[in-house]
């Protein structure tokens, strides 16, 4: 079970104080932010890092990766601090051989493609499967000592079922859809497998301390709303169910989801994520005011002049229209050319500017 976060136990003005306020829509003291792959490549103390070990080596050493995770706290001035992990993790422990390589992504030794690939996989505990991560969050809590929210994740059943059974990062899936479409019964049997693989990776994560949890369900948008509803919806409903009952806050992420954003609400997460191909404003009316938004500044903006990354900020915050709920984000990751500089500044002006 998480910790308690409620704002009468936080220092005031502090970045975790700010996250909780905003996942629980209450008015914080002013906009939180960070950025999604903040502790990343356009840092050069990770690139320094990179050139000694391989993703999956500092993902699986908590010392390093408590290392990775703290680098944008203390660079940015974020007000959460996400852990340094990669979606794939929690697959290792399910029997799955994989590598992260660089530039590509996940690359899958052995596609699921049957009814036997998918009965091969392992379900355990989470503390059993990957017990790195759960030391790495404990030991980046004690480092934060409550001043800024630690930020758990996991990547979303059909995300992780796209790259199991294409076996490699794709751009339009048609391995996996074929097989789901083709191949119900094994599409839905792989579903309740890393569904519960997920759950039990995130209730563990929520035991071991983090603030707040966001489920990445990245490819998501090349769904119809119907075909999310069949293939999709019950899954994902059920793991937001079981954060839910740890008392924990979570987030809903997904890109290209124009067509699929009152389906993704409907199926849960306090916080829905939006990219920005949706002006803020129009998404968030879709969304429904009861619950909260992230976003969603364009990560190419960031390579832009600072007089028009911060016009880019300034119509972002003016849409949300100090509302409770908003978590200023990129629509996605932090691209390596990025100036850590302008990220620096962006935290401080969307602090200045919505201070209350």
């Amino acid at each position: 079970m998480s910790q308690d976060t409620s704002s009468s136990v936080l220092p005031a003005h502090s970045g975790v104080a700010r996250f909780m306020d905003a996942c629980h829509h209450r008015q914080p003291d002013a906009t939180p932010v960070w950025f999604m792959r903040q502790a990343g490549r356009c840092l050069a103390e990770y690139r320094e890092l990179r050139k000694r070990y391989d993703i999956l080596t500092m993902a699986r050493t908590p010392e390093l990766c408590a290392q990775v995770t703290m680098m944008p706290v203390k660079e940015f001035g974020v007000d959460g601090a996400v852990l340094y992990a990669d979606i794939m993790l929690p697959l290792e422990g399910a029997g799955v051989s994989l590598e992260i390589e660089p530039e590509v992504g996940p690359i899958i030794y052995n596609p699921i493609r049957s009814m036997q690939d998918v009965e091969k996989l392992r379900v355990l505990e989470a503390e059993e499967a990957t017990p790195y991560v759960m030391e790495a969050i404990r030991l980046v809590r004690r480092e934060l000592d409550g001043k800024q929210a630690v930020i758990g994740f996991s990547g979303a059943p059909f995300t992780l079922a796209c790259y199991l059974i294409e076996g490699r990062p794709s751009r339009d899936y048609g391995i996996a859809k074929s097989l789901m479409y083709g191949r119900p019964e094994i599409w839905h049997a792989l579903m309740e497998k890393l569904t519960e693989i997920t759950i039990r990776y995130l209730v563990a994560q929520a035991r071991a301390g983090v603030n707040v949890i966001q489920l990445f369900d990245s490819w998501v948008g090349a769904l119809s709303p119907s075909v999310y509803r069949r293939f999709v919806f019950p899954y994902t409903q059920r793991i937001f169910q079981a954060i839910k009952e740890t008392g924990t806050p979570s987030i809903h992420f997904g890109t290209s989801t124009g067509t699929l954003l009152e389906t993704m609400a409907e199926a849960g997460g306090d916080i829905i994520c939006v990219d920005w191909r949706f002006d803020l404003d129009d998404a968030w009316k879709r969304i429904g005011y009861e619950r909260g938004i992230q976003g969603n500044l364009d990560p190419t903006l960031l390579l832009a002049p600072w007089e028009t990354i911060e016009e880019g900020v300034r119509d972002i915050l003016r849409r949300a229209e100090n509302r409770p709920g908003h978590i200023f984000n990129l629509g996605h990751g932090v691209l390596a050319p990025t100036d850590p500089e302008m990220l620096k500044r962006v935290v401080e002006t969307v602090h200045t500017l919505s201070a209350r």
